[in-house]
């Protein structure tokens, strides 16, 4: 993929998905030369801060369709894909010859641009970036709050608070004492380091390329992992959902975990094999499992997960924090400068692997 080259003139930006008109500044304040257009009344209003897609209940009439569809086509930047569908920004892309970037509002925007099926030539002439680390923060206290909630027993006391029971008192464990496993040491996965290393943890990472990262006391590459979760007393998911991904925690893996282990999803739902998971759970050697994220979202509601007492469910609502739309609008902002200069932009989704 080539770098961008640099405009003389005016970028014209166009919202593509809904952003508060208290944070557009920090889009047009990024350089005088970033025009941004957007219509309100052919955007769904939002339901909370960082519903990207918007009320699902929104439809436009025909004419407001063609208008929109006339406004992306104006567009040398698009702030999102288009109703968060991998059709449209396929649509968008193909009407629009002078497109020159995409930002993507999600961590792991790289399936959506994957999902669009794009020709090669689209794929050099568009950059694609995502908001990768933007939500770093939020996932991360999340992994945490479940090594802690697993080391100290939360589904025994929710369970004994339920029964009106005062057991006999029982040693719990220390997060101090115990070995986490990251698979995945990007944004969220470094963050959660970070954290953990406050407690005290041994902190094991898995990274494509090996190296040494902050707060880690030892990188291991991805084929280690058979020997690295016999050895982890909670295992930390957080990467992107791709093909080499896809149920990489398989029966294998989990027959070979460390009994006992937490398992802890903050990446996407397809790196489990989630019907090995569920006979983990039940059949061991796993002892609980706090999940963001499953194979299929919505949960479908026959799924075992609902109702097993060692799982709390977490509806892909982690990475959500009052300020998400502010922080992807300022890391819009930063490549835009890059952008504008003519460098490589951060997050780039690299064509063939969308990640």
């Amino acid at each position: 993929m080539s770098l961008p080259s640099r405009p003389a003139t005016t970028v014209t930006v166009v919202l593509a998905t809904p952003l508060a008109p208290d944070l557009r500044h920090l889009i047009t304040d990024a350089d005088p030369r970033v025009e941004l257009l957007v219509d309100d009344e052919l955007l769904p209003p939002q339901r909370y801060p960082g519903d990207h897609g918007g009320d699902p209940d929104y439809r436009r009439t025909p004419a407001q369709q063609a208008a929109f569809d006339a406004l992306l086509a104006r567009a040398d930047v698009l702030y999102g894909i288009p109703d968060v569908d991998a059709a449209l920004l396929a649509d968008a892309v193909a009407a629009n010859p002078k497109l020159r970037w995409v930002q993507t509002m999600a961590a792991g925007g790289g399936a959506s641009v994957q999902a669009a099926n794009l020709s090669a030539p689209d794929l050099d002439r568009v950059i694609f970036t995502t908001s990768a680390g933007v939500h770093g923060g939020t996932l991360a206290e999340f992994a945490v709050f479940a090594v802690l909630a697993a080391a100290k027993d939360l589904h025994r006391l929710q369970a004994l608070q339920r029964a009106h029971e005062w057991p006999e008192r029982w040693a719990m464990n220390q997060v101090g004492e115990q070995t986490v496993l990251i698979v995945g040491l990007g944004g969220i996965g470094g963050e959660t380091a970070r954290l953990l290393k406050c407690f005290g943890a041994t902190v094991l990472g898995v990274k494509r390329t090996v190296g040494p990262v902050d707060h880690v006391d030892e990188v291991h590459a991805i084929d280690a992992l058979p020997q690295l979760v016999g050895r982890a007393d909670a295992i930390v998911f957080t990467l992107p959902g791709t093909e080499a991904t896809a149920g990489l925690y398989d029966a294998a893996l989990i027959a070979a975990t460390k009994p006992g282990a937490v398992i802890v999803n903050v990446g996407r739902g397809t790196v489990i094999d989630e019907p090995a998971l569920i006979d983990g759970l039940t059949t061991g050697p796993l002892g609980s499992a706090y999940l963001d994220v499953t194979a299929v979202e919505p949960l479908p509601a026959d799924s075992p997960l609902w109702d097993l007492p060692n799982v709390v469910l977490a509806p892909h609502t982690a990475a959500l924090n009052d300020k998400e739309d502010q922080r992807i609008a300022e890391l819009f902002a930063k490549n835009m400068k890059l952008f504008l200069a003519g460098e490589r932009l951060l997050n780039v989704v690299e064509p063939g692997e969308f990640y």
